[in-house]
């Protein structure tokens, strides 16, 4: 996403086939724009957040409904990460080189029907490939959404939006298990994915009928950089693969060996591929940029940590503390609390000291919470998780709000 905000500021799009013209107002004028495409990309955003980690509380449901192995759930959540995580370079690039709105509306829609699948499979393999589908939609469609806001409003709306944006990104990741709790009690694990298809079809008819339409490009295609996409998304396919291999199978087992080098040879042939190509996906400037660098690498280890720890806490109290799926939810809510306190704080400290002090005493609280939460094995109880979860959401929010 950091590259999508970096790539979208100007409303024109140049490239080696000439330039890509909006026909709709840009944010240059800095007149004030209505709020309507600002609320059709919140909603899009809070789909595509809240089914990260939505999943979460439904796990141990899901795996008992499907046969699921314990050691496979992570799959449901590493599908849907891998490509809405991976596919992002591309999808920003898409993003850029057509048509904004078109991509939106065409991400949302991938994302709608595989929710619609999500919800209907009968089978663990059809669920985890209906939850890549979920990703990859929302791979289009987040740098399409960043990249209308950025486009359409300047000045004070535009911090105000990118201000939504990101409370959006990080409240909803917490939020999102308390949700799926619910859901998963009172209407079954099925409901958390349908859930997704009326809103995702009433956005899509919005945004047919409200975004702004653009100028169409030609000859803009031989910039997409198809080989670099596919090269970085199957590279670090192939390392999730050799770390669930390591528990399963060891380091030293042929499967393990196998998946890290494979992932080398993508990960270089992907290096390559950006050195040689005419419109790199990484463009080599781009390491060049500090703060791009360093605030992608922080959000990038931060997000990790969280996402780690709402996983690992959903099983341990469904599997360990025997909660149900609601009252997990419910437990993870100081979660969800501390991180809205500290992105509303953070936002104030903001004002009187630098990102990176803001950022580096995030990041100093959050590794106090992770030492706590691993603490909580010793005598396995809530009471014993809490104090973690609270102090780890407090980090991570205040770098969230750092970072962006």
């Amino acid at each position: 996403m950091t590259t999508t905000e970096h790539q979208a500021e100007p409303a024109r799009v140049h490239g080696r086939h000439g330039p890509q013209v909006d026909d709709a107002p840009g944010a240059e004028d800095g007149a004030r724009r209505p709020w309507t495409v600002l609320i059709l990309a919140l909603a899009a955003q809070v789909l595509v957040v809240l089914d990260i980690s939505v999943v979460n509380t439904a796990l141990p449901t899901i795996g008992r409904s499907l046969s699921l192995r314990s050691a496979d759930l992570q799959w449901l959540v590493t599908a849907y990460l891998l490509t809405s995580g991976g596919g992002l370079l591309l999808g920003g690039r898409v993003a850029d080189v057509f048509l904004r709105r078109r991509v939106f509306l065409a991400g949302m829609a991938i994302f709608t029907t595989a929710s619609m699948a999500s919800g209907m499979a009968g089978t663990a393999g059809v669920l985890i490939a209906a939850r890549a589908g979920q990703g990859l939609g929302a791979a289009l469609m987040t740098p399409a959404a960043l990249s209308l806001i950025m486009t359409t409003y300047s000045g004070a709306q535009r911090a105000k939006g990118l201000a939504m944006w990101s409370a959006v990104g990080s409240m909803g990741i917490a939020a999102g298990v308390l949700f799926g709790g619910a859901l998963t009690t009172w209407a079954g694990w099925q409901m958390i994915f349908w859930i997704n298809v009326p809103v995702g079809i009433v956005v899509l008819v919005a945004g047919w009928l409200a975004l702004p339409k653009q100028a169409a490009a030609h000859g803009m295609a031989k910039q997409l950089d198809l080989p670099g996409g596919l090269t970085v998304v199957a590279g670090l396919g192939a390392i999730i693969v050799g770390i669930q291999s390591i528990t399963s199978r060891g380091w030293t087992s042929p499967a393990t060996i196998g998946a890290f080098a494979l992932a080398a040879v993508l990960l270089s042939a992907f290096i390559r591929i950006e050195q040689r190509a005419r419109t790199p996906l990484v463009p080599p400037h781009t390491w060049r940029i500090r703060s791009l660098v360093a605030g992608s690498g922080t959000m990038a280890g931060v997000t990790a940590v969280l996402v780690g720890v709402i996983f690992l806490t959903s099983i341990f109290c469904q599997t360990v503390l025997g909660y149900s799926a609601v009252r997990t939810g419910v437990a993870l809510v100081p979660l969800a609390l501390a991180i809205t306190a500290a992105t509303h704080v953070a936002r104030h400290v903001l004002a009187r000291t630098s990102a990176r002090n803001v950022a580096a005493s995030g990041l100093a609280v959050t590794a106090a919470g992770a030492f706590l939460l691993q603490r909580a094995s010793t005598h396995p109880s809530y009471p014993a998780v809490l104090p973690g979860l609270v102090v780890l959401g407090l980090g991570a929010g205040v770098v969230f709000v750092a970072v962006f």
